[in-house]
């Protein structure tokens, strides 16, 4: 008898930190922590309640928060994976850099933060 995939997270995996900086002529800067909690099914990402960010202008904030959770889900999404994706993740922190910062760095710091946690599911916490 064989299992089908399994769920992705199979228990809270609290404070998944990234730093994904680049130094060149193209810099990168996004710093994040997440929690990846149970669902019932798929994707949810939400922004926790009070969560400040020093960085001006902070309306640029809301799209690298969206790519952030777009490079999660896409890489939970990925089939080599093997899970049935029923997470939702909650923006803890977050920090950004005048130079660095942008779309592409927070969805490359999302999907790393990802990685980290699917590198979870082996181990339980215990």
């Amino acid at each position: 008898m064989t299992s089908g995939p399994s769920r992705f997270p199979p228990y809270p995996i609290r404070g998944v930190r990234v730093l994904h900086q680049k130094q060149n002529c193209a810099p990168h800067f996004a710093e994040i922590v997440v929690d990846f909690e149970p669902a019932a099914e798929g994707f949810a990402f939400a922004v926790a309640a009070g969560l400040t960010v020093d960085y001006d202008p902070a309306a640029d904030l809301p799209r690298f928060f969206a790519a952030a959770a777009a490079g999660i889900e896409e890489q939970l999404s990925l089939p080599e994976h093997g899970v049935v994706v029923a997470t939702r993740v909650v923006l803890r922190r977050a920090h950004a850099m005048t130079h660095g910062s942008h779309e592409l760095a927070f969805r490359i710091a999302g999907a790393l933060a990802a990685r980290k946690a699917l590198e979870h599911r082996a181990a339980p916490p215990g």
